[in-house]
């Protein structure tokens, strides 16, 4: 009689021992999440991880096929050579396609010797990322730490190509730029002017923030003082106006085959139609494509790239003219102008994925999830453009089908990047206009301030 009732307790607690072991499993493994977590966030992981990424595209870019440094080796370090030797200074004493500044990166890998350039080359750009990551990551905030992880899943999408190029020099400028357009405005201002006379693109986000910018007048005079020194610098040092020459230079250029353009006759060179095929321009060291009525597509893309980026940018003065805040508007208008710029160029290089490098992490430290899509968008175009170039290049120059197919798809992704700019931009505006009411800028993260 007396084991009835001890029995029952003993049952009674059955559920209760269950719930303090469940409930335990349940700290044990939020425990576990925070570790991960703190480990994920800590700045050694960072670093190692940011170490690791470019010493594995540092190697695909001295190893891979397809000869990701073929611009670095064969183009740039005898450009520097002649320079060096008084032969020719590109972009001061001859006509050159790129802004007179770009000598300057160009020139700095012959420090360690012109045997070891693409070392120098690969050594220049690590330091110029690094400067940059350790600007993104000091404010240790969570979205600072996100935007780092998404730039180091950003580069390993893109592949070689990442750090090949002249881009990635400006690119790493313009992150540094943005992030400090808050705290140091005039040193931002300079940065972005400095990078513009490097690659002409960074102009994009000059005007993006000239748009949305209380300060845009203290900006722009800083950015014209910086080119005004450099072109009078130019003018000196160099031979009449050849520091201008890189405008004239792009005048005169066919479609490249990268170009979304270029796809109806890349896609009857890949179908075989005849009078559409591939040929090498050796005045541009570039591929391009000709065929029927190619020269009616050539007159218009210059004009058709300007109506198109002055849309972007009355888009942006619109929801600025609304209320929207400015760090609710920079990041989508820069994210539309990088993906005009890209979708409506003649040229298109798959180096010039890397510029949506600086918008995006610019809306992720700004708006956190709220630029998650198009921060995968981009992450997807990149991986895209990586199949492209350069493993399997030599088949797309050959208009293989499967790789015209995923070229295709890969500018498709342009366009739908740039629709969600302009829809992000018109959302924000209407959003404002139906309110009457827009919050003021500090409500939002500020670029230097830590999230807290």
């Amino acid at each position: 009689m007396a084991s009835g009732p001890v029995t029952s307790a003993a049952r009674s607690h059955q559920p209760e021992r269950g719930q303090r072991k469940e409930r335990g499993e349940r700290a044990a493994r939020s425990g576990r999440a925070d570790r991960v977590g703190a480990a994920i966030r800590h700045p050694i992981t960072l670093w190692v991880a940011f170490l690791l990424v470019h010493l594995w595209l540092g190697y695909l870019c001295l190893n891979a096929p397809g000869l990701p440094l073929g611009d670095v080796t064969l183009v740039y370090k005898p450009w520097a050579l002649q320079a060096q030797s008084g032969i020719a200074i590109v972009g001061l004493s001859v006509p050159w396609v790129y802004p007179p500044l770009a000598l300057i990166p160009i020139l700095l890998p012959l420090v360690v010797g012109q045997d070891q350039y693409a070392g120098g080359w690969l050594a220049l750009v690590l330091i110029l990322d690094a400067v940059a990551f350790a600007v993104l990551t000091a404010r240790r905030g969570h979205r600072a730490i996100s935007a780092a992880w998404w730039w180091l899943a950003f580069l390993l999408l893109l592949g070689p190509i990442a750090l090949a190029r002249l881009d990635s020099v400006s690119v790493a400028i313009v992150i540094v730029a943005l992030l400090w357009l808050r705290s140091r405005p005039r040193v931002a201002a300079v940065l972005l002017a400095v990078a513009t006379w490097i690659k002409v693109w960074p102009a994009a986000v000059i005007a993006a923030v000239f748009v949305v910018s209380r300060d845009r007048w203290r900006m722009l005079l800083a950015v014209v003082s910086t080119s005004v020194v450099i072109v009078i610098l130019g003018l000196t040092f160099g031979n009449g106006l050849n520091v201008f020459s890189f405008v004239t230079q792009q005048t005169g250029r066919g479609l490249q085959i990268e170009a979304p353009i270029s796809a109806p006759w890349m896609w009857a060179a890949a179908l075989h139609s005849p009078g559409s095929f591939v040929y090498y321009d050796h005045a541009l060291l570039t591929f391009q494509v000709a065929g029927p009525n190619i020269n009616v597509a050539i007159a218009l893309m210059t004009p058709l790239l300007a109506a198109v980026v002055v849309l972007v940018l009355l888009v942006g003065a619109w929801a600025t003219y609304r209320g929207v805040p400015t760090l609710t508007v920079l990041p989508p208008l820069m994210l539309g102008l990088v993906a005009a710029l890209i979708a409506f160029n003649k040229v298109a290089s798959p180096q010039y994925i890397t510029w949506f490098a600086a918008p995006v992490i610019l809306g992720i430290v700004c708006g956190g999830r709220q630029f998650r899509t198009p921060a995968i968008l981009v992450a997807i175009t990149a991986a895209l453009t990586q199949i492209v170039y350069p493993y399997l290049y030599v088949l797309l120059l050959n208009a293989n089908v499967l790789m015209v197919e995923i070229l295709s798809v890969r500018n498709l992704m342009l366009f739908v990047i740039l629709g969600w700019s302009l829809w992000a931009l018109w959302r924000s505006a209407r959003a404002a206009a139906d309110t009457r009411h827009a919050a003021p800028d500090t409500q939002h993260p500020l670029i230097e301030r830590t999230e807290r």
